[in-house]
């Protein structure tokens, strides 16, 4: 019981601050979508793409396994591998990612001219390579926080991240009026830089001061398991993202070129891009903020239960969230169909993008639930398997906007949407309706 009150209130906490930090997110996504055109909003797009698969390679599945050694040594009561086991996940996180802006800035030339299509200079990836270390160790960080149940210390982190993001943008989009997309730009990722910056100092300062708390007066356990265990879990997870996100990058920055095939020019293709995957799906994806953020805190508990071998209460719980989570989308996804040219009109003081929010309100549900599944795989030790659904769903969707977008244009590009969706989402139901029936026989 208490356990459960501590996940509840862990809960209670994370989606309440999920959600206000989803709000500022999308009011600066707003701020900067009437600010700059359709096209840099495209062109920042495929930036951002870059920018997140070069995040994939400096992390590399640190958080979760930093959540699942520490969880693990928690459970059976050695403090002392609490303390040693996060310090390696850090050790580790700065070591890939320092390797990773090695590779970007020595590559800096080839990812202007064929990820960012010559429309941005090579300052940008500097900063880029600059914020990769800081956004690491944060991730390890918040892995730890996370295991041993202290989730809501990174919270004022959070906060103090997007709001210094936010004000930021303002101040240097008002001081600054940039006008070309390439100055757009790099303000921009200027501001996410300077965000990070702000919250890996402070998750580094409540990190020392917490082990000093908790950790520092305890018998040392010498043991050199500690990084066999977290490659273990890390060496699956980074491959398998890494192949994921790389599809994933390829994907998006294809999808300009491929829409221009079908008779666009590259400027209008990038303005269509940018109002889907910029303006439109910010929208979409607004309150599933509150599922990601209870589903990050199942990871630990669900594992807890596996370690445990108590499937009937994973069971019991899962498909409690599920039920829930799908009445939560059907309501979320009738909502947002009826009043889609509402929001498009109140959001960004404009009405072509409502027609996208109401085709693609259609796959809130697909998406939310998929989400909820994911993390309860995660935590039944199946992230692997969660990576490779992703990258089947990835190179199907891929192949797709390869051959169709070029004949239908951007028609296809939202149907490959659908089509990524929904197969993932009927392959990771399958996969753990069939752990279920396993655990009914107690396997």
């Amino acid at each position: 019981m208490k356990r459960f009150k501590v996940f509840f209130l862990n809960s209670i906490i994370i989606v309440i601050s999920s959600f206000i930090l989803q709000v500022i997110k999308l009011v600066l996504n707003i701020y900067v979508s009437n600010k700059i055109s359709s096209e840099a909003l495209g062109v920042f797009g495929l930036i951002m793409a870059t920018y997140y698969f070069g995040i994939t390679l400096a992390t590399s599945g640190i958080n979760i396994s930093c959540i699942k050694v520490v969880s693990e040594e928690l459970t059976f009561g050695n403090l002392d591998g609490v303390r040693n086991s996060s310090k390696k996940c850090i050790k580790i996180s700065i070591l890939f990612s320092i390797i990773t802006s090695t590779i970007f800035y020595l590559n800096d030339d080839f990812i202007v001219r064929y990820c960012f299509q010559e429309k941005v200079s090579k300052s940008v990836i500097e900063l880029i390579c600059i914020a990769l270390p800081l956004i690491s160790v944060s991730s390890a960080i918040t892995g730890y926080f996370i295991a041993v149940r202290r989730p809501y210390k990174t919270v004022i982190g959070q906060f103090m991240e997007q709001i210094s993001k936010l004000l930021a943008t303002i101040f240097l989009f008002n001081i600054l009026k940039p006008s070309s997309i390439d100055n757009i730009c790099y303000i921009l990722i200027l501001c996410d830089v300077i965000s990070e910056l702000v919250s890996f100092i402070y998750l580094s300062i409540i990190y020392y001061f917490d082990l000093k708390k908790y950790f520092s007066n305890i018998v040392q356990i010498h043991s050199t398991k500690f990084f066999a265990r977290i490659f273990k879990i890390l060496i699956p997870v980074a491959l398998t993202s890494y192949i994921k996100s790389g599809v994933s990058t390829l994907k998006q920055l294809i999808i300009p070129s491929s829409i221009t095939k079908s008779g666009k020019n590259i400027n209008d293709a990038l303005s269509d891009y940018g109002k889907i995957s910029g303006m439109a799906m910010p929208i979409i994806l607004f309150p599933s903020t509150f599922l990601i953020a209870v589903s990050v805190l199942l990871i630990p508990e669900i594992s807890r239960y596996y370690i445990k071998k108590d499937y009937k209460k994973i069971k019991y719980y899962a498909d409690k969230l599920l039920i829930m989570t799908f009445i939560f989308a059907l309501l979320l996804s009738f909502i947002f169909f009826i009043f889609a040219n509402k929001l498009s009109s109140l959001i960004y003081n404009r009405l072509d993008i409502g027609i996208y929010i109401k085709i693609l309100s259609i796959l809130i549900p697909f998406t939310y639930l998929d989400i909820v599944i994911d993390s309860i795989l995660k935590g039944l030790d199946k992230q692997a398997v969660v990576m490779v659904i992703n990258i089947v769903d990835l190179i199907f969707s891929t192949i797709f906007i390869i051959i169709f977008v070029p004949i239908f244009g951007i028609t296809a590009y939202i149907v490959s949407i659908f089509i990524s969706e929904i197969l993932n989402l009927i392959l990771s139901l399958f996969y753990l309706l069939k752990l279920e029936k396993n655990f009914e026989y107690g396997d």
